[in-house]
Formats: C-alpha cells, sequence, structure tokens
C-alpha cells in the first residue's frame, strides 16, 4: 500500500519540474528513452513528443496476476463506484477505477481471451485490448512515459511502445500493428453487480484503496503534462463519449447528454444510438472516491437489429423505449421487454476520454451537440 502510493505521490510531484523543462524544449530523468531496448529505428511520431512521466517503467506497477472477489461478496464499493465491464464467453468481470487508477494497467485473460485492461487517470481513458499480437499474448506495462498526457505502454517481447488512447504500436519492432478493442463499459458497481449476479471483482493487490490520488484532476482548467495545442471548442477536461467510425471521429460531451440521455445520430453512413443514464461518480474528483459527484455512464450501440430493422430510440416515463415496437431497453442495449425482448443491439467501441485527450488524437473530430443530432430522446 505504501510503495503504490509513493508511486502516484511521485507521479504527481514531479509535474513542475517536468512542465519548466519543457518550456525550454528538454526533458529530465534522463529522457523518456533511457535505459530501453527498444528499436528507435522504428516510430510513427516524433520522439520529442514523449516526455517522462517521473516514474521509471513499470514504476507504476501493473496487475499481472489478477485476482477477484465473487460480486455477491464485495463489500468495499458502494452502488456508485466506477467501474470497469466486461464479459467474454460469459464471464464477466468489473475493474474499479480505484484499483485501476493505482496500476493502470491489468494483463488478464477473461472467457480464454487475453486482454489488457487499461485506464489512464490523466486522459480519463478506459480502454480494453486483446493483447495478442501475431498470435502472442503479450503482456503490457507502464513505460513511465507520456505523449500528450496519455499513457504510453510497453510490451514484454521487443519493447515497443503503445499508445493507450489509440491502441497503435508508436515506436519499435511492432509499429504497424494496433490492437483490437475489445467491449467494454465504464459503468458503476450496482449496475454490474444488477447485470452479473455470478460477476467477480478485481481485488487491488495493494491492500485498502478508495481513495482517488489525483484530487481535483478533472475540475482543472487545463490538462497536467500535456504538450500540444489544445483544442478551444470544448473545456479542456469535459468528459465526452469518443469514437471513430469509418473514417469519422465523433464526439458527444456528457453535458449534453445529460440532457439528451438518448441520441439517435448518424455517423460515415452508421444508424447508431447512445445512451446515457446517471448513478457513476467521478474517480478523479473528491479524495473519498465514493463522495465525489455524480457524472453518469454513456454507451453507444448500432441500431440496426440482426433482422436488418433500424430502430429509433426515445425516452418515456424515464425508461428507454423504441418507437417501432414500445419494447424497453436497458444502458447495455439489450431489450428487456415487450416484443423485442431479447434482442440485443451492438455495441460500438465508444470510450469515455477528458476532451482534450481525444482531440489531441483526433483533431478532425465532429463534436455532437443537441443542436446537431439526427434525432434525440
Amino acid at each position: 500500500m505504501k510503495r503504490g502510493k509513493s508511486n502516484l505521490r511521485a507521479y504527481l510531484t514531479v509535474g513542475l519540474a517536468l512542465a519548466a523543462a519543457l518550456a525550454i524544449g528538454r526533458t529530465i530523468f534522463g529522457g523518456p528513452a533511457n535505459g530501453w531496448e527498444t528499436n528507435f529505428e522504428r516510430t510513427v511520431i516524433d520522439l520529442d513528443e514523449v516526455i517522462s512521466g517521473g516514474v521509471p517503467r513499470d514504476g507504476i506497477p501493473p496487475i499481472d496476476k489478477p485476482v477477484f472477489d465473487p460480486v455477491v461478496s464485495v463489500r468495499g464499493l458502494s452502488d456508485q463506484s466506477p467501474v470497469i465491464a466486461l464479459s467474454i464467453n460469459g464471464d464477466a468481470r468489473a475493474y474499479p477505477l480505484e484499483v485501476m487508477t493505482r496500476h493502470e494497467i491489468a494483463n488478464d485473460v477473461v472467457g480464454d481471451v487475453p486482454v489488457a485492461v487499461t485506464f489512464c487517470p490523466l486522459c480519463n481513458s478506459a480502454i480494453v485490448f486483446d493483447r495478442r499480437v501475431e498470435g502472442k499474448a503479450l503482456r503490457f506495462g507502464v513505460s513511465g512515459n507520456l505523449r500528450f498526457s496519455d499513457l504510453v505502454m510497453w510490451d514484454d517481447a521487443t519493447e515497443s511502445w503503445w499508445q493507450q488512447l489509440t491502441g497503435e504500436a508508436i515506436v519499435g519492432d511492432y509499429v504497424g500493428h494496433k490492437l483490437d478493442f475489445v467491449a467494454s463499459q465504464l459503468i458503476s458497481f450496482g449496475l454490474f453487480r444488477e447485470r452479473y449476479p455470478e460477476g467477480k471483482v478485481l481485488r487491488g493487490p495493494l491492500g485498502l484503496y478508495g481513495n482517488n490520488p489525483y484530487r481535483g484532476y478533472d475540475s482543472n482548467p487545463s490538462p497536467f503534462l500535456f504538450a500540444g495545442a489544445l483544442d478551444d471548442r470544448l473545456p479542456s477536461m469535459e468528459r465526452v463519449l469518443a469514437a471513430q467510425i469509418g473514417e469519422t471521429a465523433v464526439a458527444y460531451p456528457f453535458e449534453t447528454l445529460r440532457r439528451s440521455p438518448v441520441v439517435n445520430d448518424s455517423i460515415a453512413g452508421l444508424d447508431i444510438v447512445v445512451f446515457w443514464q446517471s448513478g457513476a461518480v467521478s474517480a478523479l474528483d473528491q479524495t473519498i472516491i465514493d463522495l465525489s459527484r455524480d457524472v453518469g455512464m454513456a454507451l453507444m450501440f448500432d441500431r440496426r437489429l440482426d433482422t436488418g430493422e433500424t430502430l429509433t430510440f426515445r425516452v418515456a416515463d424515464g425508461r428507454v423505449m423504441d418507437e417501432e415496437t414500445g419494447s424497453h431497453w436497458n444502458l447495455f442495449g439489450e431489450a428487456i421487454d415487450g416484443p423485442l425482448a431479447g434482442a440485443r443491439l451492438r455495441q460500438l467501441h465508444a470510450f469515455p476520454h477528458f476532451w482534450f485527450a481525444w482531440a489531441a488524437f483526433h483533431p478532425d473530430t465532429i463534436i455532437r451537440d443537441a443542436g446537431s443530432y439526427a434525432g434525440t430522446g
């Protein structure tokens, strides 16, 4: 427990020194490439964009041998505690953000699929990847480096560097590879427990969790350790549900979704719906995470059923329903009663991020405000 706290405290306290170093165009701690056997001849980025985050490789320790408890036995989380949830081949698991803020990566096998569950606190980016590359399951770690404030991961096979927000190998022998996204949700523990009563919950290896080492971060006017131009179309720390559909990048601000919790839209020829609901707190607000403000949770789906029918959704009496049949739907894109009971929408790979981070990697993003939707609930 003390080791984890000291690592993260170091991560934060070096901020002023690093910012000063950036201002004069240099890095400290020996430079972000110090001590690596990475093939720096292969890169798709300007290496000057990578800075040291102030901790050594795996100084923020990833979880390589995750241990889980049955969801029914977990007592340390509130119904509003945020968790990364995924279910593969009937194997449902939750990774609490109170744990992931202190480890950032969990290498796991879920439903026989090797996955890397990742969370970058500085970007509020929770993403799950299939960690197989060329048929080999890689072990991913925290490089200690950042690019546009985002976690740079490394693999144990070639020491290539990978961008967490995009899943792309940016430096090293694996340049040209991109990890496959795995469908996941950033939701409340209460919702996970309700949907997956037989599910399992990650137990943090350091002991007591529940505190936020980044107190007040998501209400700062500017991000930490960001070296780049900020996109001022939205506040830097605005939460967005963002996706790339075809060649089109799109972002839905959470504050807009709070006002319009069901959004019917069409992006790059694909009819989609975004569902938002309250009930999950920020992991980056108050010192005690469960006392933080409710920021809600959002997911994106293809509106087209397997039958080929495209549905239109709206909110009626506090419940989500489709206009075509009057069936009711939950946040997971599942029809829970009505003529379509048992039907499921296909979840799309859309993830929550802070706006500054998404915009840094997708500068041509379309922002969908309430007036730009094809239809709203």
